[in-house]
């Protein structure tokens, strides 16, 4: 479908020979989205089932939830929340136009998609002012990045303000950057979503999970209910490097952590006590002492 340069990375969509109308997209040979243009509601990945079942528990059936997207990849769950809630209106944070651009070319969206995108590193928009907030209590100054556009050509950062549910995927290749996983940035996140908004985040973790539980206990110190979905048992010594969804809310997360919810049979749910243990010691991540993601390249992991 295309290969394009993105400064020192190579992207890549193409599709699938043994599944027509399914296509994946890559960066640096590390695959970032799969996509059904046939059944957007056919999800390859299991983290994304996990927070499409979180989307699907946030909102009765079939209502419009607003969804902010911080991070865009093919759009995958964009195009899920259009297929299961007509109507909803989305907002996407994406820091490559280019990749946005041809993705979008190659893959149109559904007719009567409400989808709005901001250009920009998803940082400095979080860290913009809020409509009527005060501005001693935004952030001083704006935080470093690459140079980036704020905005788009459909939306700005005031568009993003009252989320109900948020879908945290901001990988660069296949780290996650600690300057978007930090307790700054979530409360950033957090003023930007509404009472009841709902946060999914997406982080990539192995045993022991040091870097996956510094995120719950960062998280937990930002919003009042959290809840974690392994895909491997958390004890397991000899577990593989793999996908790890945290759910965060102010507000009681009890559908989403009712029995049955995931689709799954390996998932672990940890919540309340269990994620108490389970996060123990962990340390809350802040700029000042945050870590980027493990490397999937680490040796640690082979």
């Amino acid at each position: 479908m295309f290969s394009l340069s993105l400064d020192d990375r190579r992207a890549k969509l193409v599709q699938s020979r043994r599944r027509p109308g399914r296509f994946e997209l890559s960066v640096d040979g590390i695959p970032q989205s799969v996509v059904s243009m046939t059944d957007p509601t056919d999800l390859e990945y299991a983290y994304t089932r996990h927070i499409a079942r979180a989307i699907d528990a946030a909102a009765e059936p079939g209502a419009p939830l607003f969804t902010v997207h911080l991070g865009a990849g093919a759009l995958t769950l964009a195009r899920y929340v259009t297929a299961t809630r007509a109507g909803s209106p989305q907002l996407v944070v994406e820091f490559e136009p280019t990749l946005y651009t041809a993705v979008v070319d190659a893959l149109p969206l559904p007719p009567g998609s409400d989808v709005r995108v901001i250009f920009g590193d998803a940082r400095t928009v979080a860290d913009a002012e809020l409509p009527g907030e005060d501005p001693s209590s935004a952030p001083s100054a704006p935080s470093s990045a690459p140079d980036a556009d704020v905005t788009g050509s459909t939306a700005g950062a005031d568009d993003w303000v009252e989320a109900r549910f948020t879908v945290v995927d901001l990988w660069d290749a296949a780290v996650i950057r600690h300057r978007v996983a930090s307790q700054e940035f979530y409360r950033r996140v957090a003023a930007r979503s509404a009472a009841t908004g709902v946060v999914a985040v997406n982080l990539l973790d192995g045993h022991p999970f040091e870097y996956s539980r510094r995120q719950a206990a960062t998280l937990r110190s930002v919003f009042e209910h959290v809840a974690v979905v392994l895909d491997a048992e958390p004890d397991d010594d000899e577990g593989p490097l793999g996908n790890v969804v945290i759910v965060a809310s102010q507000e009681p997360l009890d559908s989403v952590t009712a029995p049955g919810l995931l689709d799954t049979p390996r998932s672990r749910l940890l919540h309340d006590g269990a994620l108490t243990s389970w996060i123990a010691d962990a340390r809350i991540m802040t700029d000042a002492d945050g870590t980027d993601s493990p490397d999937p390249d680490d040796l640690l992991w082979e």
